[in-house]
């Protein structure tokens, strides 16, 4: 054998032609190496992976632990010039020969042919990406020294692949670097770095994850070091797997899992520990279409997962990343595929495996799920296989508070909200059982597993929260409420409040009860929300608002019976809620929704107020009530005066009041029955109270006395008694005969009472005690009784001077000798009720007295003189005259000429009333009744009130006025003093009414009356001379003293101002304006031109007559100035088309004279300016006869004058324009239009449309300049915004046939959120190949046909439209995003009419669609055929629902497969597909109609054998064991079977009801089937087990134990299979699983113990009531 040194020279020798003979294929070296330099720098190779991968295939001697460790060395031991070297030791085998072949070649792996030994190098890079950080690599290994060089080798032009022996460096300098104390590793690779590398690889080095190692199947440890030249700095990072456990096979997926344990060090940082791994080994067949050409040998795929228990190991780079060795798309996507398979076997298996782990542990692995989406899309595919395998399997926990563990799919579980499971964990540790908390429609998630951190995961399990009805469900079903303390009890409803708008108000929890109260006999009960809520709108439970008054409203409460069903909380929860942390919270949800009340004493006393209406003894309890209180402090004196105003009293009668007036105190002992005897303010809605109040009582523990009650009653009802009273409006009977003195004094005192609280008697009252005869009196000396209003008490001297100075005077004097001197301290009281004491009053007493005798007479002259004289004496003797003298004055007894008067109204005659009398009749004293005497009394009567000389009394003249009859001969004189009269007294309304109709007033039209009068006023008399027929007063004849009375006359009716004789003239105006002469019409605008600018400018009423009424002649009749023009140059332009109101100027009307008046004209309205008479244009315009003759100068003119009245804002009403020209005027890109029928395009249109697309108008004709006048033509109509004119786009769509333009349009109109608003515009357009097309209905287009099955029957818009415009088509046409079950059944047809052969895809799509949104209701009227499977193709046949059947019967279904031509069974996606259960789509068959085989077919046994003659055994003793039906019923318990408890035991009970016969030959049976067209198929079957699901029997060889394992796995495998179909017939998709547990349990004979072991292997278990069935179906075990 040739040494190492001699085999690489052979090998330059005689492959690069080296110093030997040329090599023939040196050609072909040299292409390859030219490629693999292309490949190696073309690709993202990582050149230390593919290190690490081939020390991964490299071999090993046994018992060495495989390692890999890199050295990097700042030394150049190559003496290359490198800037660092990079060692790799490997303790592999070492290079053979061969392998020196191999690396000296291009593409001569010695892997090829080894695939299947797991090898997972590939060609091309390999050991040679190492140059991409070296240009010279070295080898040492097993004595070979080579080195190959990335430059071309001068011998041969070749470079990378021809080795050179080295001697340098030596295996010394190699161990110098590794480590003396250290053997060699058998291969050792040397890189001397390239300058620019030197970092990144380092940085590579140091971002070698430590998981690597999990996933290679050889290397065991492996490390990183790094030497410098200071060894203090040197680093060491070793990576090792240091145990591997748990190791368990599972041949039937033919996977493995075991746990690894990974450590990592690091020199200088101490260990940075350990993690073990659960790791899933997987394999996986390679589908023919994953083959690549390179691996056809290859014919598994491994896939290895990790899943790390503890923390994961890190060190440099986060994230292990990915790397493809084989970057091959069609091959990877085959391991992709693979990977979501593994990881759902790996997953349950890690969940489900840990049995005696808590549940707790099982909550972190599932982090593993890949939640969050990857940037690599392959991942994403991955990612969502996965999720819809996990969401099928039984992964999650339930709270089960036992030691079972329970796991559910996703999808049955629900989450519950986490303050929730605090509140449970709180009650369960107080002793509440929750077990049953999964027992409300749905299996409530590990407590483990529901929490924040996992919220993600679950979501992407799409574990959602339980309904809001779930927790009313939980709440009443347990004891929540009841069971647990006050603080949990609190948490819970904080938990409700909290949740109580967002989820709970509308739930049943309304009827759960929640709230705690004290009932009526003390005892903590229950009432829901709603009961609170219908009882008692107020609140049916209630709380305390203070705490230190819990106690006495609770006891208060019981006291009263709970009036009205009014309960409080209990104590120790009305304490807890104080204390608790967020009791606003729950206080204010028990307020706002559960109605409870939060009551005071106050607010409690209020309620009980209300409930006291019919009983009488709970309203005095509650006096006692309110009593205690207030002694108490829990109310305060206010509160007890407010709850007393409308408490109910008890009153002498046992009748309850709460209206009242007053209160008396109970009469037995009271002032006011000593008095007045009976009551008199029962009509008056006083109370008396009732004597139970005065009766001692004891309430609730609380003793009050009878004087404590009344007393308390007087002071806050104000129950009262005389002189605290106030008396009634009535009179009362006892002071109509005499009073005794006390009465009498108790009366006064009553009377005093009432002045000093400012209390108003009662008028029928004061009456009776005024006019009552009860008070004492004397008179001369003789006694008696008045009443108080005709008595007097004065003194004795003043009585006798009345006496002597008096007439007719009798005083009747109080009795003092019977009151004694007490009386007179009630002097103000008796004054009250009529007892005259003061002289004055006395003298008014004598003058009444007086008086009264006018009452039936007149005073006669004598009476009258003496009434004179007693005024004189009383002058004389120096007393007081007044009240004599007011008591008389009014009084009409002093005789005049007009009547009797009072002396106010009687005037003393003289000199200076003699004009005055001639126009007043004035009361003069009659002089000629009285005589002269009546002159000596001027005085007297003066005091009297008699006026006395004339002393400017205008007034009395004024008011004595004679009527105007009387006043028609009146001198100039007499006028000046009624006007005198009006200047001082100001009388005007009753001079005005005696002048109205008196022509008093000389004017230049003869004598008027003043409101014909005009006074003169030089500075605006022009206007009165306008028109004719205004009457001026002659100032000459009046004289100038007339302008001194301008007011006076003014009032009377003389218009003396402008602004009076302006109104007439406008008046004037009126009537005679439309009649006025040229002279008239220039007379006044000179008038106007002269009062301009001075304070006598026409008024704003005149100049609206002038503005407004007609009465200037134009072209076009008479008009108001606001519709005149005063033509100038500036109209000739528009004349041609306008026909305009001018004002006519010629010779016959107004001549060229009116425009020296063009101001006047301008400011009364005339229109003068262009500007001004728009308005004109636009209402004058003439409609012309052709469109073509409105030239653009003319369009302008018309948009200039719309562009005044714009700016003057004044009203244009383009519909007034549009009635006026009825041509289509504006020309448009597609001819002329009307306004509104037209668009402006701008730049804002041109990021959509172009000019073409619709009716803009054309700017070529118009040119720029009509842009300017956007807003106008925005006004006639026009369209400027593109977002409202979609409308006129759309409706010019049909003009366009180009698929640019429609586009463009559509998406404009995709933009408005356009609709169209008639059928005709509801079409669309499909273009062809040539971009022409045709316009179609939206009823025949779909915008997606993700089936790709409707290309033929629809019109799919996705093929012709850009996406954004689909959702355009949908919102606009409503076309459907995917087509509709119709559509599908029209597809059926043509596919049943067109013998058309489907492929599975579209009978997967076709079906999968219908069973999710169509129903059998709607197929079974439109479907003739159903899918028949073909064994011999792989096409699906069409065949008559009536000839197919539901292979319900697998045997049966074999059988007629084999016997029958024609495929006869309805088809069945196989594997079912998760979009189409087998389930869903054989309901659908039946309700179609659809038979199943077994209930069609008739069968005929023809064993030679008579079945009656067959042994009948008892199954229970030979083949149904209870370890089988143990097993099943574990089976069908497993929730993935969906199959509740009654449906197994209905199951089993079936097979345990079978008739079980023996044979000892097969058995023949033969079958037949009739079709609809009248065709028999006929089948034959043998079977040593055979079971008539339908006859109920199971036939069976007898069974032969010894006759060797083969007849018994037979016999096995067809009784499993029996049993397996017969039990799951409707869930054919779980026979295999169960066939293959029966079938390893009866090779074990059902022994009891074994099939509990295998049942606890496959994670299968029967619950409590499976137990108690398997009992009853076996008793004897």
């Amino acid at each position: 054998m040739a040494t190492a040194r001699e085999h690489i020279e052979e090998i330059r020798r005689t492959k690069f032609s080296i110093g030997g003979d040329h090599n023939p294929l040196i050609e072909d070296l040299h292409q390859a190496v030219k490629n693999l330099s292309a490949e190696l720098y073309a690709k993202d190779v990582h050149f230390l992976m593919e290190l690490i991968q081939n020390a991964e295939d490299n071999d090993y001697w046994e018992g060495v632990d495989p390692s890999l460790e890199f050295v990097i060395t700042s030394k150049d031991i190559t003496a290359s010039g490198a800037p660092a070297t990079l060692l790799i030791f490997n303790n592999e085998k070492g290079f053979s020969s061969k392998n020196i072949d191999s690396i000296c070649s291009v593409g001569r792996s010695t892997k090829k042919g080894n695939r299947k030994c797991d090898y997972i190098g590939e060609k091309g890079i390999g050991f040679k990406s190492v140059f991409l950080v070296s240009s010279q690599p070295y080898i040492f290994s097993n004595g070979y020294q080579i080195r190959f060089n990335e430059k071309p080798c001068p011998h041969c032009n070749l470079g990378y692949i021809v080795p050179e022996w080295v001697e340098n460096p030596t295996l010394s300098d190699i161990k110098e670097i590794y480590g003396y104390e250290t053997t060699l590793p058998t291969t050792t690779i040397v890189l001397p770095l390239k300058f620019d590398t030197v970092k990144s690889v380092k940085q590579k080095l140091s971002n070698v994850h430590p998981e690597v190692l999990l996933f290679l199947s050889k290397i065991r440890q492996l490390s990183v070091r790094e030497r410098t030249k200071d060894p203090k700095l040197n680093t060491v990072s070793a990576i090792a797997i240091t145990s591997e456990t748990e190791f368990m096979e599972r041949k039937k997926i033919d996977a493995v899992s075991y746990t690894l344990h990974l450590s990592a060090d690091e020199k200088g940082k101490g260990p940075s520990g350990e993690c073990r791994y659960y790791m899933w080994k997987q394999r996986f067949p390679i589908k023919q279409e994953n083959k690549v050409e390179r691996r056809m040998e290859v014919e598994e795929w491994v896939i290895t997962l990790a899943f790390p228990f503890e923390e994961r190991l890190h060190r440099g780079m986060s994230s292990i990343g990915i790397y493809a060795f084989l970057p091959t798309e069609m091959w990877n996507r085959g391991i992709l595929d693979c990977v979501a398979s593994a990881f759902i076997n790996a997953f349950v298996s890690l969940v489900k495996t840990s049995e005696n782990a808590p549940i707790s542990s099982l909550a972190p692995i599932f982090r593993f799920i890949p939640i969050n989406g990857s940037s690599y899309q392959q991942l994403n595919v991955v990612r969502e296989s996965i999720k819809s395998k996990l969401l099928e399997e039984s992964i999650l926990p339930s709270e089960s508070y036992t030691q079972q563990k329970i796991f559910h799919q996703p999808r049955e579980v629900a989450r519950l909200i986490p303050s929730f499971w605090t509140i449970l964990e709180k009650a369960r540790k107080q002793g509440v059982s929750l077990v049953h908390l999964s027992s409300h429609g749905k299996y409530i998630l590990s407590s483990s597993f529901d929490r924040t951190e996992y919220k993600h995961i679950l979501n992407f399990l799409g574990v959602e929260l339980a309904n809001n009805e779930w927790y009313a469900k939980c709440i009443q079903s347990s004891k929540l409420v009841k069971g647990v303390s006050e603080d949990t009890y609190l948490e819970l409803l904080l938990f409700i409040a909290n949740n109580w708008r967002s989820k709970f108000h509308y739930t049943k929890i309304k009827d759960i009860p929640l709230t705690k109260y004290v009932d009526l006999y003390g005892d903590v009960s229950l009432w829901s929300i709603n009961e609170s809520v219908q009882l008692n709108c107020d609140g049916v439970v209630s709380l305390s608002r203070h705490s230190e008054h819990i106690s006495w409203l609770i006891y208060w409460n019981q006291e009263f019976k709970c009036p009205a069903n009014y309960f409080f909380c209990p104590k120790s929860t009305q304490e807890a809620i104080s204390l608790f942390s967020e009791w606003k919270i729950v206080l204010g949800w028990l307020l706002d929704h559960v109605k409870v009340d939060a009551v005071n004493v106050y607010e409690y006393a209020v309620h009980l107020n209300n409930c006291l209406n019919s009983f009488q003894k709970c309203a005095i309890g509650f006096v006692h009530f309110l009593y205690h209180s207030l002694q108490k402090s829990y109310l305060s004196q206010r509160e007890v005066g407010v709850l007393c105003n409308s408490m109910p009293l008890l009153d002498n009668y046992g009748t309850l009041n709460r209206q009242r007036n007053g209160v008396l105190v109970p009469a037995n002992g009271s002032k006011w029955a000593g008095l007045i005897g009976s009551n008199p303010w029962t009509d008056e809605g006083y109370v008396e109270l009732s004597e139970d109040y005065l009766h001692p009582g004891c309430s609730a523990g609380e003793y009050a006395s009878g004087e404590q009650l009344l007393e308390f009653l007087k002071t806050y009802v104000e129950a009262s008694d005389i002189p605290y009273i106030s008396p009634p409006n009535a009179a009362i009977p006892t002071v109509s005969s005499p009073l005794t003195k006390k009465n009498a004094f108790l009366l006064l005192g009553w009377i005093r009472d009432l002045k000093r609280r400012e209390i108003i008697i009662p008028l029928k009252f004061l009456k009776c005690i005024k006019e009552g005869c009860w008070l004492k009196i004397t008179t001369s000396g003789c006694p008696g009784y008045r009443p108080p209003m005709q008595s007097f008490l004065l003194s004795a001297s003043l009585g006798n001077i009345l006496q002597n100075g008096s007439v007719l005077v009798d005083i009747p004097l109080v009795d003092l000798s019977f009151y004694g001197d007490e009386i007179n301290e009630y002097k103000e009281e008796l004054k009250e009720i009529g007892v005259i004491s003061e002289y004055g009053e006395a003298c008014e007493f004598i003058g009444e007295h007086l008086m009264s005798f006018t009452e039936t007479s007149t005073l006669s002259r004598d009476q009258v003189l003496s009434v004179l004289n007693f005024i004189r004496f009383l002058r004389e003797k120096f007393l007081p005259q007044d009240k004599f003298i007011n008591s008389i004055k009014d009084k009409r007894w002093l005789r005049t000429c007009c009547g009797d008067r009072s002396p106010a109204e009687a005037v003393l005659f003289d000199d200076d009333w003699k004009t005055a009398s001639q126009i007043s009749s004035i009361p003069f004293i009659d002089q000629d009744y009285f005589g002269e005497e009546i002159l000596s009394f001027r005085e007297e009567l003066k005091s009297l009130g008699v006026l006395i000389g004339f002393s400017d009394r205008y007034k009395l003249v004024v008011d004595n006025l004679k009527s105007a009859s009387q006043l028609t001969s009146l001198t100039a004189e007499a006028v000046l003093l009624i006007l005198e009269c009006m200047h001082r007294v100001g009388s005007f309304k009753k001079l005005n009414k005696a002048l109205r109709g008196v022509k008093c007033f000389k004017t230049n039209l003869g004598y008027k009356t003043p409101g014909e009068c005009f006074l003169f006023d030089p500075q605006w008399v022009c206007i009165l001379q306008v028109f004719e027929g205004f009457a001026l007063i002659d100032h000459d004849f009046h004289g100038s003293s007339i302008f001194s009375y301008r007011n006076e006359l003014k009032r009377i009716g003389v218009k003396v101002n402008f602004e009076a004789a302006v109104k007439v003239f406008t008046n004037r105006f009126k009537q005679q304006a439309s009649y006025m002469t040229k002279e008239n019409v220039l007379s006044f605008l000179s008038c106007y031109r002269q009062l301009n600018n001075t304070p006598y400018m026409f008024p704003s009423d005149l100049m609206i007559c002038i503005r407004d009424l007609w009465w200037l002649w134009t072209r076009r009749g008479v008009k108001n100035p606001l519709n005149c023009i005063l033509f100038g140059p500036d109209w000739q332009s528009i004349l041609p088309i306008t026909d305009l109101p001018f004002i006519d100027d010629s010779d016959n009307c107004y001549g060229k004279v009116i425009h020296e008046y063009k101001e006047e004209l301008k400011s009364m309205g005339v229109n003068v300016e262009f500007k001004d008479g728009a308005k004109f244009v636009v209402e004058s315009i003439r409609s012309p006869l052709d469109s073509t003759s409105i030239t653009p100068a003319t369009v302008f003119s018309l948009l200039e004058c719309i562009r005044i009245l714009m700016q003057a804002r004044n009203y244009f009403s383009p519909i007034a324009l549009s009635m006026r020209i009825s041509k289509k005027w504006l020309k448009t890109t597609i001819g002329y239009r009307f306004p509104d029928e037209c668009l402006l395009f701008d730049s804002s249109w041109g990021f959509y449309l172009q000019r073409t697309d619709g009716p803009f108008i054309d700017e070529d004709f118009y040119g720029s300049k009509i842009t300017s006048y956007k807003e106008e033509l925005n006004l006639l109509g026009v369209t400027l915004d593109f977002r409202k004119g979609y409308s006129l786009v759309a409706s010019h769509l049909d003009f366009h046939v180009q698929l640019p333009t429609i586009v463009r349009i559509y998406n404009y109109l995709s933009k408005c959120n356009w609709k169209p608003d008639s059928e005709v515009a509801k079409r669309i357009w499909i273009p062809n190949l040539n971009q022409i097309g045709e316009w179609v209905s939206p009823e025949e287009c779909v915008l997606h046909d993700k089936d790709g099955l409707f290309s033929s029957q629809l019109k799919v818009l996705d093929k012709y439209f850009e996406t954004e415009l689909l959702d355009f088509f949908s919102n606009a046409f409503g076309v459907g995003k995917y087509p509709s079950v119709d559509k599908f059944c029209n597809l059926w047809k043509v596919w049943e009419s067109s013998g058309h052969r489907l492929s599975h895809a579209d009978c997967c799509k076709f079906w999968s669609f219908v069973s999710k949104h169509g129903s059998a209701e709607t197929l079974a009227d439109r479907v003739v055929k159903l899918p028949v499977g073909s064994s011999d193709s792989d096409r699906i046949l069409l065949s008559n629902k009536h000839d197919v059947f539901i292979a319900d019967d697998p045997q049966l279904k074999d059988l007629f497969e084999q016997f029958s031509s024609q495929p006869l069974f309805v088809w069945f996606p196989q594997p079912s597909m998760p979009s189409l259960p087998q389930k869903k789509l054989l309901e659908i068959y039946r309700k179609l109609g659809v038979q199943t085989i077994s209930e069609s077919v008739e069968k005929e046994e023809t064993s030679s054998v008579d079945v009656a003659q067959l042994n009948q055994v008892n199954p229970k003793e030979i083949l149904i064991a209870k370890g089988l039906v143990m097993l099943i019923l574990g089976f069908l318990a497993n929730p993935v079977m969906k199959m509740g408890a009654k449906k197994r035991h209905e199951t089993i009970q079936g097979l345990l009801n079978i008739t079980f016969l023996e044979t000892v030959e097969p058995i023949t049976v033969n079958y037949s089937l009739s079709l609809s067209s009248g065709e028999i198929v006929n089948a034959r079957a043998s079977k040593i087990i055979h079971l008539d699901r339908k006859a109920s029997m199971f036939f069976a060889q007898k069974l032969d134990r010894s006759s060797g394992y083969k007849n018994l796995i037979e016999y096995a495998t067809y009784f499993s299979e029996a049993i397996s179909k017969g039990v799951l017939w409707e869930k054919s998709d779980h026979v295999g699983a169960l066939s293959e547990l029966i079938k390893l349990a009866f090779m074990l004979e059902f022994n009891e113990e074994a099939v509990m072991f295998l049942m606890k292997s496959k994670n299968l278990q029967i619950i409590k009531k499976d137990k108690k069935f398997l009992a009853s179906a076996f008793p004897s075990d």
